[in-house]
């Protein structure tokens, strides 16, 4: 899954850019409320890390114009103001949820999956397409009674396409997925997660679309 991730402390920002990529996610980090809207601009992504001091403006302001312009992409707010007043105002500005600095990097990914969950429909921890089973939560694969071990990037594209069962995901969305602005994508970097998948959890199960991208099947359709 992709984040954008609004911090202008630069160790702040590193070591969770570092964090969140080791645990599967493509992350894009910005600075300043100019280079978020240009990144939500070009880039569709599954959540939004936002600071609320930015050398350019509010970030709680910044989240009410989101939201005023129709973008539903699930935000949670990082900030060390720590009134009831202000976890108040932000859920009222849209935010999803609210975490306080200094936090336990732990207590931020439950948090991110929480909201996750809750953005694809499921207040469930696991995510089950047939006899293939995804638990969110432990980021582990089961398919029947049999542990399946992932790299971190395997995980974010099957993770993506089991949010989509039956449905094609497209070759841009999973690169976007697996990828940030400053990461370079070989051309053929997609089919090699795509077939060390295939080998993992069941040839059959991952469908090519030529032209188009690939879809998770469940037993019966193979």
């Amino acid at each position: 899954m992709k984040l954008l991730l609004i911090e202008d402390e630069s160790a702040l920002s590193e070591a969770l850019t570092a964090m969140l990529r080791a645990e599967g996610f493509a992350v894009d980090p910005v600075a300043s409320l100019d280079s978020a809207d240009t990144a939500i601009r070009i880039s569709t992504y599954d959540a939004v890390l936002l600071d609320l001091y930015l050398p350019d403006g509010d970030g709680m302001d910044w989240l009410g114009k989101l939201r005023a312009r129709g973008n539903t992409t699930p935000v949670i707010i990082m900030t060390a103001r720590d009134q009831v007043s202000d976890r108040i105002a932000g859920l009222q500005r849209g935010a999803d949820d609210y975490v306080v600095k200094p936090f336990d990097v732990q207590e931020l990914l439950a948090r991110l999956g929480a909201v996750l969950r809750r953005a694809q429909g499921s207040a469930s921890t696991w995510l089950n397409v047939g006899s293939l089973a995804l638990d969110l939560q432990g980021r582990r694969a089961r398919v029947g009674d049999m542990d399946i071990d992932l790299t971190a990037k395997e995980w974010a594209v099957l993770e993506k396409l089991a949010s989509r069962p039956g449905r094609i995901v497209t070759k841009d969305t999973l690169d976007q997925t697996l990828y940030s602005f400053a990461d370079e994508v070989g051309s053929n970097t997609l089919e090699v997660y795509i077939s060390r998948i295939r080998k993992k959890i069941g040839r059959q199960r991952v469908e090519t679309i030529r032209g188009l991208g690939y879809r998770l099947v469940h037993e019966a359709e193979s």
